[in-house]
């Protein structure tokens, strides 16, 4: 039988491709993980890792063994959360991926009140790029995913509709447009633009926006590119440019800094899901999260997290991020 510590091991070293970093992850020494990947190694009789050069990658098997060690591991852990709920307590871990704007204004809310209702959950969401989230669920990296992309051809993920996100166009308080308040689409063309990644899930709900109007996105004057929406609203509140981000960028750290600016007959709405895998067992504290979130209303979105919530020392909520490289347009 594969020793479930070992498979951990294993899958930590796999991520890292280096020893020594998994060992600081996992609290270990070198030799202790040298020695937990050589006794799985001969456990199946085949090399797990190979050298190239000064460099180390996965062997053949050691691609094959992730996938399934990550469900070994994820029914050890159900089975142990079972056992423990038959006590009548909601008890287990919760992962979950997302992207910026669910990660930063959405999820501290949530899981306030989730886990004001059931102290003895624990939590860890990756704040990450939509389509990583996406994928850190299909690997079973995660337990769920907020996602602003819905891909009807993966019938093994069920996508809930969760939320509708308004995407504001803001501009610098002394701009021409703060008074206007109303603009066209010709009114664009020529205007110096901040925008977000086109991986980011606000760039496609403006890219497609503008496109039913007949309008490309290429056709702006885009001068900055920035990883997140509140270095848009800082940015234009310096007047660098104009920009678009979700309204709850605005309301969080926005407000009275820069003016909202509507775009005549084009709406802005990004829709967010929450995701699942079907085929992935889900935990009494999974369970209980997945309908608990149906509960969830616009208006709950807006209160203060509770006493009891992630502000308090004893939280057991931790946030990880995930980042792509920024990328930065030439220059026009």
């Amino acid at each position: 039988m594969l020793n479930p510590y070992q498979l951990q091991v294993f899958l930590t070293a796999a991520e890292t491709l280096n020893f020594s970093r998994a060992a600081e992850k996992l609290g270990l020494s070198q030799p202790s993980i040298t020695q937990h990947i050589h006794q799985l190694e001969s456990r199946l009789g085949v090399p797990l890792f190979i050298r190239k050069g000064r460099k180390m990658a996965l062997s053949e098997a050691g691609m094959a063994l992730v996938p399934l060690a990550r469900q070994i591991l994820l029914v050890h852990s159900r089975a142990e959360e079972l056992m423990q709920s038959l006590r009548g307590e909601i008890i287990g871990h919760l992962t979950i991926g997302c992207s910026t704007t669910p990660g930063k204004y959405m999820l501290p809310i949530i899981l306030g009140r989730f886990m004001a209702q059931h102290p003895r959950v624990q939590a860890t969401v990756h704040v990450t790029p939509r389509a990583m989230a996406l994928e850190m669920l299909r690997k079973g990296e995660v337990d769920f995913s907020f996602s602003s992309s819905f891909d009807e051809l993966d019938r093994h993920i069920e996508f809930r509709p969760f939320y509708h996100e308004p995407v504001l166009l803001i501009a610098p308080l002394d701009h021409p447009w703060a008074a206007q308040r109303e603009v066209s689409l010709d009114d664009l063309l020529g205007e110096c633009f901040i925008m977000r990644e086109e991986s980011a899930g606000t760039y496609r709900v403006v890219h497609n926006a503008l496109a039913k109007r007949g309008l490309n996105i290429h056709d702006l004057r885009i001068v900055l590119t920035l990883g997140n929406s509140e270095a848009i609203v800082i940015a234009v509140e310096k007047g660098i440019g104009v920009g678009f981000v979700p309204q709850s960028a605005v309301d969080h750290v926005g407000k009275g800094k820069v003016a909202i600016v509507r775009i005549r007959d084009v709406d802005l709405v990004e829709e967010i899901f929450f995701c699942r895998h079907r085929l992935h067992p889900l935990g009494s504290a999974q369970e209980a999260f997945w309908n608990f979130l149906a509960q969830i209303t616009p208006e709950m979105l807006n209160d203060q997290i509770p006493a009891r919530g992630l502000c308090e020392e004893r939280s057991t909520a931790h946030y990880e991020t995930r980042v792509e490289p920024q990328s930065y347009p030439e220059k026009q």
